[in-house]
């Protein structure tokens, strides 16, 4: 059986040095291999054509078969990996809590440990006639997700 470990020591050779990065190696029963990579400027056909050839290059179809699927995160994946959170900082999002809770704010801050999102509430004081928007930050381990990805609103 190839793998997983292998198959990422490949992908991280070949993107080194470059602005696209590793997000998941799956390998499946059968040796069906999925690679899934992202960009902080997007990825193209032709970033994964690459890869895969080199992926191919590595291995030996004589030796075991397998088939290879090489593709980019999709703008509504959730992310997996703390840099996909770097990448859409200053973004709006969607975190859904292991406890239940879902919100949807803009991805402030990220560190290794976690992140941060603001949320912008429209609350009425006391004695007012009008509703005003307050912004209350929300803090979060990755940890503690079930997911969050890019929100995507069509105004």
């Amino acid at each position: 059986m190839i793998e997983k470990e292998f198959v990422s020591n490949i992908v991280e050779q070949h993107l080194n040095g470059t602005t696209t990065f590793l997000v998941d190696v799956v390998i499946r029963p059968g040796n069906i291999i999925v690679v899934e990579i992202d960009s902080d400027e997007g990825v193209c056909i032709d970033d994964c054509i690459a890869l895969s050839r080199d992926i191919e290059s590595h291995l030996d179809r004589e030796t075991e078969d397998f088939e290879l699927e090489v593709g980019s995160a999709g703008v509504t994946s959730p992310f997996k990996i703390p840099r996909q959170y770097r990448k859409n900082v200053g973004n709006e999002v969607e975190t859904l809590t292991k406890s239940g809770q879902k919100l949807s704010g803009i991805l402030k801050s990220c560190d290794d440990n976690g992140f941060v999102v603001t949320v912008t509430k429209m609350v009425k004081p006391e004695g007012a006639k009008k509703k005003i928007a307050v912004e209350e930050d929300f803090s979060f381990d990755y940890d503690n997700v079930k997911y969050t990805k890019y929100l995507i609103r069509f105004k």
